[in-house]
């Protein structure tokens, strides 16, 4: 069965025997899983070739048909990563990197001083990224729950504060920096570092992470400031909230995006774009 452009369920019933010859070419196909402990890895020939799952809220639907799986590494468990890792599933664990909300666990390890404006939207406190020897002892712990958790890359979110109204005087440059020492900081812990979002700096920063995650770039029109991870083999995992798949996936998968459509919730449900 497989997901047509409209959404529609399509079936196609192969002889057993062509049916066994498709499945043994994937299984050959498709590359190795990091063991618990290393790094994921992401072989250049597969970059467009991703199904993906983006759950951040409501309970965790383990069946989705889909190879990388972005989550929350605090409410997920680790039953439920070992779960999905025994399913040959790749695990990126969301870490917010630049802000702090007042209900994580580990907010009372950033004092004041770092602490910059909310975000009415988020209801999160953006960070001084300047103040990398108060950042990064709470930065590695995070970072450690992931890797104990089974994940074996990270997702860095809220990694732009200097392109926000943060309320702290950070420059580009300031966040450059901050930028490429928290993918060292996730490589020195055996994460794959990914980037989500940051367009203004995905040129400069192409080369110091794995991997990407773009929201509608489709609909704002800026999908090629995501070239220099494609131009490196590396993937980009893209995700549209509005619109048909027969409307952005044509664009997306073009650029060479792995994409699906999802809710703003970013709950279970998605709808993924047929793989060139």
């Amino acid at each position: 069965m497989r997901i047509g452009l409209g959404g529609q369920r399509v079936r196609r019933v192969l002889p057993a025997a062509l049916a066994l010859t498709v499945l043994v070419s994937l299984a050959a196909c498709r590359p190795e899983l990091a063991a618990p402990g290393a790094p994921t890895n992401w072989p250049s020939g597969s970059s467009g070739r991703w199904q993906w799952q983006w759950q951040l809220d409501g309970p965790l639907d383990l069946t989705v048909e889909a190879e990388v799986f972005v989550l929350d590494p605090v409410v997920t468990t680790a039953a439920q990563t070992a779960e999905l890792r025994s399913l040959g599933r790749r695990l990126v664990c969301q870490v917010h990197v630049g802000s702090v909300r007042p209900q994580d666990p580990d907010a009372t390890r950033f004092p004041p001083q770092v602490r910059g404006a909310v975000a009415a939207h988020t209801g999160r406190s953006w960070l001084d990224v300047r103040r990398w020897d108060a950042l990064r002892p709470v930065l590695a712990d995070r970072f450690r729950l992931c890797r104990g958790k089974g994940f074996g890359a990270v997702l860095l979110a809220d990694a732009d504060g200097y392109a926000q109204s943060s309320g702290l005087a950070l420059e580009f440059d300031d966040q450059l920096q901050f930028n490429r020492r928290v993918a060292a900081l996730a490589r020195s812990l055996d994460l794959s570092p990914g980037l989500l979002g940051n367009l203004g700096q995905v040129a400069a920063l192409a080369p110091d992470f794995d991997f990407a995650v773009d929201e509608e770039c489709v609909r704002l029109a800026r999908c090629d400031k995501l070239l220099p991870f494609v131009d490196a083999g590396k993937p980009v995992f893209h995700v549209e909230y509005t619109g048909t798949l027969t409307e952005f996936c044509v664009t997306s998968v073009g650029y060479g995006f792995a994409s699906i459509r999802k809710n703003r919730t970013l709950d279970a449900w998605r709808l993924p774009c047929p793989l060139p």
